[in-house]
């Protein structure tokens, strides 16, 4: 039974925490800024990310309502489209990495720490592009509330975002190197997400 017009509400939950435990610039951002200035610093950083990622998903919001309320037939192709790119985000998290002297570091300037934790989390356009695919796969056109519904989503990411960081800077310094020095524990966690994301595709296309 759809919930706040949000229907697979507990899919939602675990599928967002999911992308919250993959590697990528904000968790090493969030990392990075907590072992440079303590909680404090990795507090600073992560309201940064958490306004910069609102920005984006309301903008992607925008978009997904202005389909919703144009034409129902074309919103249900956007969520068969969206359960498919999903799929395929799963399946390039299971392909090998290639070969780079990178480690995930990223440079940032003690006492900037919020201005350049939002900069980098604008200045990834594809998260809007993420956004729009899956946003609507939780949406139940039927009995969505508009601003509502989005609201709830939103509150629900911004909510599981806190809490899932402020377990993450409670151990930042000892992720961080673990992280860093030890690369195959990105590719399992990499891995892991790409199974599930395949499952949340096959199961939200079907279920569609």
């Amino acid at each position: 039974m759809p919930w706040m017009g949000i229907q697979d509400l507990w899919t939602f939950v675990i599928a967002v925490l999911v992308f919250l435990a993959l590697p990528g610039p904000g968790t090493f951002t969030l990392l990075t800024a907590t072992g440079r200035g303590g909680v404090r610093g990795g507090y600073t950083a992560l309201f940064g990310l958490l306004l910069g990622d609102q920005i984006l998903m309301w903008l992607a919001v925008a978009g997904v309502a202005a389909l919703l309320k144009a034409n129902p037939l074309v919103f249900h192709a956007v969520q068969y489209l969206g359960a498919a790119y999903l799929v395929w985000v799963g399946i390039g998290l299971l392909r090998p990495a290639p070969a780079s002297g990178d480690t995930g570091g990223i440079r940032l300037q003690p006492g900037h720490y919020f201005r350049q934790a939002v900069l980098i989390s604008l200045l990834n356009p594809k998260a809007i592009i993420f956004y729009m695919a899956f946003l609507p796969l939780f949406i139940d056109p039927a009995r969505h509330q508009g601003v509502v519904t989005f609201a709830t989503m939103a509150t629900l990411i911004f909510v599981l975002s806190l809490a899932y960081c402020s377990a993450l800077i409670g151990v930042g310094n000892l992720l961080r190197r673990r992280i860093i020095q030890h690369p195959r524990v990105g590719v399992v966690l990499k891995r892991v997400a790409g199974v599930f994301l395949i499952g949340f595709g096959v199961r939200l296309g079907l279920s569609g």
